[in-house]
């Protein structure tokens, strides 16, 4: 069960992103009390929280103003989650209790391999599949034997893209027969590079293990790179979209990139 006020910290955080309250804006202990029927403890105890994440910054005087992430964060966010990542899979594979975490590693390769046999891409399947890959960064990330590491990617897991294993997807791509294909393409491949990410951890291959997770990480620059070519005025509530992030629960992914 989450505390009130990490609770109430998610509930601030949502309507930050969604654009609720406007970039700058100015908030007040008190206003936020009323808004969200609480206490001052747990209002104080919220934006401290938000305060350490950057969504809100201490106000000249008293109360905080609205810091919105924007689509610059959010890349610049991915690519130092893509290098941690990295950094995780070259420690693991160097690490002498690797061998202990293989088998949750290789039970996620197959269990997505499973949805791809499918060819099914409902919402049921995507959340699935989201949790398997989920499972499969996880695992590096806390087998890598370096706590800073894991530490540093959950800062920046609030953000859109950013937790641990996302998967993103444009929803009119899955609309079609020739989207659905170029989807389960795309996770194929994405799959595969699971599979030498794998084999060089359980070889003890560090540089290999860690130059293909970083490739393996850039495909999620990239989409947003292709998108924002396409589209010069690219908002946060396309990443958004984009992702799948359900705001009221965990980050939850999709198709078409990691």
């Amino acid at each position: 069960m989450e505390s009130i006020d990490t609770e109430l910290a998610n509930k601030i955080r949502k309507d930050v992103i969604l654009g609720t309250y406007d970039d700058g804006a100015r908030l007040s202990e008190a206003q936020l009390c009323d808004t969200y029927g609480v206490s001052r403890t747990p209002v104080r105890l919220a934006l401290r929280l938000l305060e350490r994440e950057g969504i809100l910054r201490r106000a000249e005087g008293r109360g905080y103003v609205v810091h919105s992430p924007t689509v610059q964060d959010i890349l610049q966010a991915v690519q130092v989650r893509g290098h941690l990542e990295s950094l995780a899979a070259r420690l693991m594979a160097q690490s002498s209790g690797r061998h202990n975490r293989l088998p949750t590693l290789e039970a996620a390769i197959d269990e997505i391999d499973k949805f791809i046999r499918a060819g099914n891409l409902d919402d049921a399947s995507l959340r699935k599949l989201q949790q398997q890959n989920a499972v499969f960064h996880k695992t590096i990330l806390d087998g890598c034997g370096n706590d800073f590491v894991g530490y540093t990617c959950d800062q920046i897991s609030h953000m859109p893209m950013l937790e641990s294993g996302s998967m993103v997807f444009d929803k009119q791509v899955l609309s079609t027969s020739e989207g659905i294909q170029r989807s389960l393409f795309r996770l194929k491949l994405g799959n595969s590079q699971h599979k030498v990410i794998f084999e060089a951890i359980q070889k003890g291959d560090a540089v290999r293990a860690e130059a293909m997770m970083r490739e393996h990480s850039n495909t999620m620059v990239e989409y947003i790179e292709v998108f924002e070519k396409r589209n010069a005025e690219l908002t946060l509530t396309d990443l958004i979209s984009y992702s799948g992030i359900n705001l009221d629960q965990d980050a939850s992914g999709t198709d078409e990139a990691e």
